[in-house]
């Protein structure tokens, strides 16, 4: 059981509020290996996960609501009690339900070991310069619900552990392994030498859709940024490139929806459901 330090809040400029107070200045916390979490289904995510949790900041009705996940927990966990008046000026956002946490990352997922745990056949999804957090997060839902065994993030790309990246994968990044990598075209090339095909998302990609392309062996599926797609040499390092059909007069889809795509036609070729 957790050991639970309770500490009202009497004083908002209290050091151990800092990460709360620094969410505007994601760096501070990416440098510290800390996230911050925020909404009931998003905290209990966390509490439910095997991230550490360090403190919560939260009112006392929400304490009562998400007692019974920290009693399975095994850390000691500052509990920050507030009203949500109080947290609202201690973090310089709205708070829409009074309940915040603050988790750490003390084990980061290395390829290496991704590549050694995940069940064959292997399903990936990389990400090449994915600025937007937002769009990071639901790429992220869309590769728990389809099946993806870990994601691959470039070094151009925003953490997945930003608050706002966690807030729309609704804490599917908690169940997925995530790893994030100083040169992707290395980490690609690394896949390829392990026997993974990596598969380009590639909106002008000629003669080869996605209908047509065999994903029920281990592959990674490498989508581009919003704006520019992949970086030229990030799909030069990619065994295909593959686009979606499209009407005429659209000439692309969202990132967010392009994922999804490529991973529903991969889960529906390995059976995913049937």
């Amino acid at each position: 059981m957790a050991t639970l330090q309770l500490q009202p809040v009497t004083d908002l400029a209290d050091p151990a509020l800092k990460p709360y107070r620094t969410l505007r200045r994601r760096k501070d916390l990416e440098r510290q290996r800390v996230f911050v979490v925020e909404g009931d289904k998003v905290v209990q995510r966390l509490l439910e996960s095997a991230y550490p949790v360090d403190s919560l900041l939260i009112t006392p009705a929400w304490l009562e609501r998400v007692r019974s996940l920290l009693d399975r927990r095994f850390e000691t966990i500052k509990i920050h009690l507030a009203e949500k008046a109080q947290i609202e000026e201690i973090t310089g956002f709205g708070c829409y339900q009074g309940i915040k946490a603050v988790g750490r990352i003390v084990d980061p997922a290395a390829l290496s070991s991704v590549l050694e745990r995940s069940p064959r056949p292997r399903l990936f999804a990389a990400f090449d310069g994915i600025s937007n957090a937002e769009n990071l997060g639901v790429m992220v839902r869309n590769c728990a619900a389809l099946g993806v065994h870990a994601v691959i993030v470039g070094e151009n790309s925003a953490s997945p552990f930003l608050t706002r990246a966690i807030r729309t994968s609704m804490g599917a990044i908690f169940r997925l392994p995530a790893v994030e990598v100083d040169d992707l075209v290395v980490a690609l090339q690394a896949l390829r030498a392990d026997g993974v095909r990596c598969v380009a998302a590639h909106p002008s990609a000629e003669g080869r859709t996605l209908a047509r392309t065999d994903l029920t062996g281990d592959c990674c599926v490498v989508l581009g940024s919003e704006g520019y797609g992949l970086r030229p040499e990030v799909l030069a390092v990619c065994d295909e490139a593959v686009a979606v059909p499209m009407a005429a007069g659209v000439d692309s889809l969202n990132v967010s929806s392009a994922t999804a795509v490529f991973l529903y036609e991969a889960a529906r070729q390995r059976g995913l459901g049937q």
